[in-house]
């Protein structure tokens, strides 16, 4: 199995990125999907949210409001840390099954980990490629806005909100440049895939 770790600050061109992977035979994997799974009713993730935030985090049928842990999280950052030490170790875990499985099925597949908080979080999984997608703050507001509906100060306050691009391109084995057009970054990608290829014949 050949791991690729695929993050990107907000608004940079992921979802567009893992899709062209997929269509080249990728298998996709995505950690935010993941983070919905482990903390849904039953789980034991959600059990240690409400007791370390308070029940008012749940709606009437027992699922979690993320709207409402959103707005207790997202200003105080002991109190993100605190719901970081729950759902991240979670998500590694549901991770590292379903990667399991993979490689059981299908020992030469080409694994895309989407994950946007893998230097956040510091996802240590053993990755043999790490893409960063990346574009300009400028450009991920603009996008935040016009295709998420977000306003100006909230879209802001998002992409201000995450680790600078430098942090992410530290760990990168390859940037992709989302800032021009779609075919400019498919592009790019295409030839990631051509690399990915070519280390394979030679592994």
């Amino acid at each position: 199995m050949y791991l690729i770790g695929l993050t990107g600050g907000i608004a940079s061109g992921k979802s567009t990125v893992a899709r062209r992977l997929v269509e080249h035979g990728a298998v996709h994997i995505d950690a935010d999907e993941l983070a919905r799974r482990v903390v849904e009713p039953g789980k034991p993730a959600l059990a240690a949210i409400v007791e370390e935030f308070g029940p008012g985090v749940l709606r009437h049928d027992g699922t979690l409001d993320r709207q409402k842990l959103a707005e207790i999280v997202f200003h105080d950052e002991a109190a993100r840390a605190r719901l970081n030490a729950i759902v991240h170790p979670a998500v590694r875990q549901l991770t590292g099954r379903i990667l399991e499985r993979i490689a059981r099925e299908d020992p030469v597949a080409v694994v895309v980990y989407d994950v946007p908080l893998l230097v956040d979080a510091a996802v240590d999984h053993p990755f043999d490629l790490i893409v960063v997608t990346s574009a300009p703050k400028r450009t991920q507001v603009k996008r935040l806005v016009e295709e998420r509906g977000l306003d100006p100060i909230h879209a802001q306050a998002r992409v201000d909100a995450q680790v600078d691009d430098s942090e992410r391109r530290a760990v990168a084995d390859v940037v992709i440049d989302t800032d021009g057009s779609i075919a400019h970054t498919m592009s790019q990608v295409d030839a990631l895939w051509h690399r990915v290829k070519q280390e394979r014949a030679r592994a």
